[in-house]
């Protein structure tokens, strides 16, 4: 009997890295030659531990195509055991929508996990559409929250210890908490944080002035990040296992420096923090201005629109990439040394 072979999707999103952030601040760029280099120490890392395939979008930035063509290489020239590289059969329209179908594409073909590489904004619209596939969360934005900073071949251990198995599922993932904003003719969801904003036009979309800030709500706040998460971060911490999220409402009170972009710290005042509980609405004040999500303003406010934002603790599962190696570490899943001492 064939043995079916181990797939995984992988997600590179070519425009991550070059918003009009950069404009504004010391942000890194991230090039498409470097995001070629991650894909490829990541499917190799994964090839190493008996993932078969990575089905990627046929990008116009020519990343997938690439890829494909050095794994190939790699694999028949040099006998690396690098996955074969498929691609999928979709039209691109460059815009967040091509990681959405992508998503919902790779569902369908039974991937085990999708690796994203992006920023906030991609990987929530690959959460919108990844149903219960876990998602691998690397970072490749300008203030991101949600992926994490990680070397491309660690990552590609953990995932492929998870997906093959090795690693069960209650340890190698976790299920994130999520912000939904509705009202009319509105029901969208947030990864990280909902902004209300009394910047009239989404314009360049990012938000970046810390004078027109008016409601903050954040599924977690951790201490390091850069973007709007950070302000809540300074106010009242919250991790991402934590079943709770904050609230920070602006106005006269205390004043806090946060970094708002990479490089630029700005004076916000902040007037109360509060605890957002799961499943309990609350409502946005009625005035003209935007909705940012995770970072990026979506939505025009009319001032009569009843926006309320609630927590959801049912997100999209994502490697838990320490915890994963831990594991791998204590139970000797890589040295298959199983009678090696160990030190006293």
């Amino acid at each position: 009997m064939n043995k079916q072979p181990v797939s995984v999707g992988v997600i590179a999103n070519p425009s991550s890295g070059r918003d009009v952030r950069r404009l504004l601040s010391w942000a890194s760029v991230f090039p498409t030659a470097e995001k070629v280099n991650v894909v490829l120490r990541l499917i190799s890392a994964m090839g190493s531990l008996g993932i078969d395939e990575a089905w990627m979008i046929p990008d116009s930035a020519g990343i997938s195509a690439r890829v494909r063509e050095a794994a190939t290489t790699a694999r028949e020239k040099r006998g690396l055991p690098m996955p074969y590289v498929r691609l999928l059969d979709m039209r691109i329209q460059d815009d967040a929508q091509d990681s959405a179908r992508a998503a919902a594409q790779l569902v369908a073909r039974g991937v085990k996990l999708i690796a994203v590489l992006g920023g906030d904004g991609t990987h929530r619209a690959v959460a919108s559409g990844c149903a219960s596939v876990p998602l691998l969360a690397l970072s490749t934005g300008t203030n991101n929250a949600f992926p994490e900073m990680r070397e491309a071949t660690t990552a590609g251990v953990a995932a492929a210890l998870v997906a093959t198995g090795r690693v069960p599922e209650e340890i190698g993932l976790r299920t994130n908490k999520r912000l939904r904003v509705m009202g009319r003719n509105m029901d969208e969801f947030a990864l990280v944080d909902v902004c209300v904003s009394r910047q009239l036009a989404t314009g360049a979309r990012a938000v970046w002035r810390g004078e027109d800030l008016v409601d903050l709500f954040t599924s977690f706040a951790e201490p390091g990040s850069i973007g709007l998460s950070s302000i809540a971060a300074l106010a009242h911490p919250v991790s991402r296992e934590e079943p709770y999220g904050t609230h920070v409402r602006f106005g006269a009170g205390s004043t806090l420096l946060a970094p708002l972009l990479p490089g630029a710290m700005q004076k916000v005042c902040v007037a109360s923090v509060q605890r957002l509980v799961p499943n309990r609405s609350v409502s946005v004040g009625s005035l003209a201005g935007t909705i940012a999500i995770d970072g990026e303003r979506e939505f025009e406010l009319g001032g009569n629109d009843g926006v309320r934002v609630e927590l959801d603790l049912r997100g999209p599962r994502t490697i838990v990439v320490a915890r994963t190696l831990e594991h791998a570490a204590q139970n000797r899943l890589l040295t298959g040394l199983n009678d090696l001492p160990v030190p006293s």
